[in-house]
């Protein structure tokens, strides 16, 4: 396999195409959908089609939301589908759903998100253990965002505890980013760590400075995408990838959505592609 197909360097390939940390969460609520989308799955795939027509040159990855796209039923795997058509080849696709089993049902989990749907990496809940994850990286061209310090308060109930890692006291978030960077045999591992943790992101950045982090918590969640790509960035400047999903999909619920959306994205992008610039000036 060439470098180029592993996933962490196409991952890096986007980033510096777009130059850009943004990634757009596609968290799609029929709810909420501007004037001039139906809330059938004609106007869902209008709105998505939308979004991506006026971000994809501002983004290194989208982000589908799996549950979203499962609670409009046997619509939203065909929504799904048209989604990831939409998404233009060279734009990194993550499957968001959290997913951490063992054995066949990893397997076909494997089956489903990266051979039947054709995305590009996948959410993975490690609580299981390494062979709930193994899975998920056997393909260096498909990768794996394990769930270290998420975004959310309750994330402290466990991942905050503090526990013994060859006889060191560590707190679980970074054992379990430890070995991540163990497991990142093929270049294909990355983790997801929240923007309202600055400082745990950084520490993590700091235990695993040549992986990929996924880092959702911006906007309403209160993280901010200057200081996420400050803490959260590698050494090459890149591998931090900052999401956005409300902030940019519901920028405004009038007609001149697609243009709203647009310029929050360009201006998140541009805002985190500063601090890119100034921290490597230090």
């Amino acid at each position: 396999m060439r470098p180029s197909d592993r996933f962490c360097d196409r991952l890096l390939i986007a980033q510096e195409r777009a130059r850009s940390a943004l990634c757009v969460g596609l968290d799609v609520d029929p709810r909420r959908l501007p004037a001039g989308c139906t809330t059938d799955r004609r106007g869902i795939e209008r709105f998505i089609r939308g979004i991506v027509e006026a971000t994809d040159d501002l983004v290194c990855a989208y982000k589908p939301n799996l549950a979203f796209f499962e609670a409009m039923g046997s619509d939203g795997y065909a929504i799904l589908q048209t989604t990831l058509a939409a998404i233009p080849k060279g734009v990194t696709t993550i499957a968001d759903g959290k997913r951490g089993d063992i054995g066949t049902t990893a397997e076909r989990n494997v089956a489903a998100i990266f051979e039947q749907l054709g995305f590009d990496a996948m959410t993975v809940n490690p609580y299981q253990g390494f062979d709930s994850v193994q899975p998920y990286i056997a393909d260096p061209a498909r990768g794996a965002f394990v769930l270290c310090k998420t975004s959310n308060p309750g994330s402290a109930d466990f991942q905050d505890l503090e526990c013994r890692d060859e006889d060191t006291m560590r707190p679980l978030y970074e054992v379990v980013a430890r070995r991540a960077v163990a497991w990142n045999t093929q270049g294909n591992v990355g983790l997801v760590v929240g923007a309202t943790y600055p400082a745990q992101l950084g520490e993590v950045r700091a235990l695993a400075p040549d992986l990929p982090i996924l880092i959702p918590g911006v906007g309403t969640q209160g993280g901010d995408a200057e200081e996420a790509v400050r803490a959260g960035m590698a050494r090459n400047g890149r591998l931090a990838v900052v999401n956005v999903s409300r902030q940019v999909l519901y920028a405004s619920a009038g007609p001149n959505w697609q243009e709203a959306a647009r310029a929050e994205a360009a201006r998140l992008r541009d805002v985190m592609e500063a601090a890119t610039a100034s921290r490597a000036r230090l």
